[in-house]
């Protein structure tokens, strides 16, 4: 099976993607019906220090990471169409990922229980 892989906008130019990576289970509140497509699940923010250091806010818990370059980078690729033929797929680069923002610490409450 032979896979074209297109870039039109060249290396220099294509959109820099970053991961978000995350230790455990993200589940939603059991009275949330809607779908899982645009659901904001925190706040990411960047520190303004030398350090790359990022927190991200969910609900009352705070996480505590930093940017991390991947070994290998990872392409984003979009299906545009299948080929002309049967064994052939084609494919568009939408960015490239060459980094990921790792938060590996246990999360930090961020109000305590009243006494």
């Amino acid at each position: 099976m032979e896979i074209r892989v297109e870039c039109g906008c060249g290396e220099e130019e294509c959109s820099e993607w970053t991961i978000v990576e995350l230790q455990g289970v993200v589940e939603t509140q059991s009275s949330f019906q809607g779908s899982l497509h645009n659901l904001e699940i925190g706040r990411l923010c960047h520190s303004d220090s030398s350090q790359e250091t990022y927190t991200f806010t969910v609900g009352y818990h705070q996480l505590i990471g930093s940017k991390v370059t991947l070994k290998k980078p990872l392409l984003v690729l979009k299906k545009c169409r299948d080929g002309l033929s049967e064994n052939a797929t084609e494919l568009q680069v939408v960015g490239i990922i060459r980094t990921k923002i790792l938060f590996k610490t246990r999360p930090k409450p961020l109000i305590s229980g009243t006494n």
